[in-house]
């Protein structure tokens, strides 16, 4: 799961404890963390790290349920003309999980996923804050996350910017969740061991089953078997 918290005016400690026991993620990544949430992780539990942004009050975090076998590591980012980033990553059962809070400008965000995606084995994922429009081009990795949009610029345009890439997983289940007292949406993915087109599962039935609604109509409902010249009726299941 992840999560841009919105600094000190956004999401409160109450609204993550709320949303942990809900929805019980095995990792709750975050963006925009203040030191409000320093201690987090005694009081649910588990395992917390966090980290501020250089030159920033806010930074990544990461709430595991379970305690780490390998803490997280932090690691510098294509920096822009004016703020660093941080990445956060931490290897779970030999993935590796990335969080990302990605810088406005269009191509420098492009190329700090392409840098992250280098420290990562063969299994990896990478959520969090993209401020990416348009695909990420990012090779050998594709989206597995909601296609709905998790964010309102300016509290009107629509954008899907909480997003999940994976390589070498695939991803059977998403969710947006309600936003609560941010100005992000939290989004929630299932990912599993194998090989996809990083499309979720329960997507392409939702197609199928769109489709066919669609071929259900063009056709009608009523299907009936033409006479032939002969006055023999056509094949009973061959459509006219």
């Amino acid at each position: 799961m992840s999560w841009n918290l919105l600094r000190r005016t956004g999401a409160s400690r109450a609204e993550v404890a709320d949303l942990v026991a809900a929805e019980r993620p095995d990792l709750l990544l975050m963006q925009e963390v203040t030191d409000h949430f320093e201690t987090l992780g005694e009081e649910l539990g588990g395992s917390f790290a966090w980290r501020r942004q250089p030159g920033r009050i806010h930074g990544l975090a990461m709430w595991s349920a379970t305690p780490w076998t390998e803490a997280p590591v932090f690691g510098a980012l294509p920096r822009g003309v004016v703020f660093e980033r941080l990445g956060q990553i931490v290897t779970v059962g030999g993935i590796g999980i990335a969080n990302v809070h990605l810088s406005h400008g269009q191509r420098l965000n492009r190329r700090q996923l392409r840098a992250i995606a280098a420290l990562l084995p063969d299994r990896a994922a990478i959520l969090g804050d993209y401020n990416l429009v348009g695909p990420a081009l990012l090779p050998g990795f594709h989206d597995a996350g909601p296609r709905r949009p998790t964010h309102r610029m300016i509290d009107m345009v629509p954008l899907r910017i909480d997003r999940c890439l994976v390589r070498g997983l695939r991803c059977d289940h998403t969710r947006v969740l309600p936003r609560g007292g941010s100005d992000h949406h939290p989004i929630c993915v299932t990912l599993v061991l194998g090989e996809g087109d990083g499309r979720p599962r329960q997507a392409a039935v939702r197609y199928k089953e769109a489709a066919a609604a669609m071929l259900h109509r063009a056709t009608g409902r009523r299907r009936f078997a033409p006479r032939g010249p002969a006055g023999a009726a056509a094949h009973p299941d061959r459509p006219a």
